[in-house]
């Protein structure tokens, strides 16, 4: 199948990290309908995430990059620019979670955490520039969270990584201000995806509550709207952020939270 030239994306490639399931695939399947090829990463069988980005018209590759491993990581991006012929767009979504009070949080739960959600965005970006500038153009999106912005009891790690993030992405933008390349975060609030399912069921567990009840306390007590943002949603946003309405967007925090720092 040929993409018509008319798709704003069309002959572009984009490394979407943490993609086989969730927000990264939301935001990989997005960037498909733009007509970017797609570059997915994660662990565990591809062959499902594959199928919908190709069912888009678009070329498709899957590399299984361990993401807190700085090698693998320049692996991810040199495999993009052989594959495809370069790299434009870098999406820097791969991450964990773990809650635990500080006192009690495992050394090596913390190390991870760090590692996959921050340290890689670093070397992901760092592999990435040059071949963006080489390029003339480029958009690096790191998918920070609610969670770069403020804290929340038991997720230390967590939540120092992602400041860590809009920190980087901060920096960044700054030292790409003044070419076709520009870097921004996309900052969620809850979405509904593996990973907040995960939390859902240890809070329905640890209170002795209904898997409805657990949702809404959840939601309750941070977001507003009551109502978990879509990985649709978000694939939109980056969408909008590979735009040229974008040019300039440069260190943006672009919040998809239902209201939760508007309180």
């Amino acid at each position: 199948m040929h993409l018509p030239n008319t798709l704003p994306l069309a002959g572009k490639t984009a490394v979407v990290t943490g993609s086989t399931s969730g927000i990264g695939l939301g935001i990989a399947t997005a960037l498909a309908r733009a007509g970017a090829n797609i570059v997915l990463n994660g662990f565990g069988d591809p062959a499902p995430a594959l199928a919908q980005i190709e069912a888009t018209g678009v070329r498709a590759a899957h590399h299984n990059a361990d993401m807190s491993r700085p090698a693998e990581i320049e692996a991810l991006v040199a495999f993009a620019a052989s594959t495809f012929g370069g790299l434009d767009i870098l999406v820097n979504n791969a991450g964990i979670q773990y809650v635990e009070t500080i006192e009690n949080f495992p050394i090596e739960r913390w190390d991870q955490i760090i590692a996959i959600n921050l340290s890689a965005t670093f070397h992901a970006t760092r592999a990435a520039l040059p071949i963006m500038r080489a390029g003339g153009w480029g958009r690096v999106i790191n998918i920070a969270s609610v969670h770069g912005l403020v804290g929340s009891v038991g997720k230390s790690a967590y939540v120092a990584a992602k400041h860590g993030v809009i920190g980087l992405t901060k920096v960044a933008a700054l030292e790409t201000a003044r070419t076709g390349v520009t870097v921004n975060a996309i900052c969620p609030g809850w979405v509904l995806t593996p990973l907040v399912q995960k939390q859902i069921d240890a809070l329905a567990h640890r209170e002795a509550m209904s898997i409805e009840d657990a949702t809404l306390k959840l939601l309750g007590e941070k977001q507003p709207s009551a109502s978990f943002a879509t990985v649709e949603q978000i694939g939109g946003v980056a969408a909008f952020l590979c735009s040229e309405a974008a040019n300039e967007m440069r260190g943006a925090e672009l919040k998809v939270d239902g209201g939760w720092l508007a309180q």
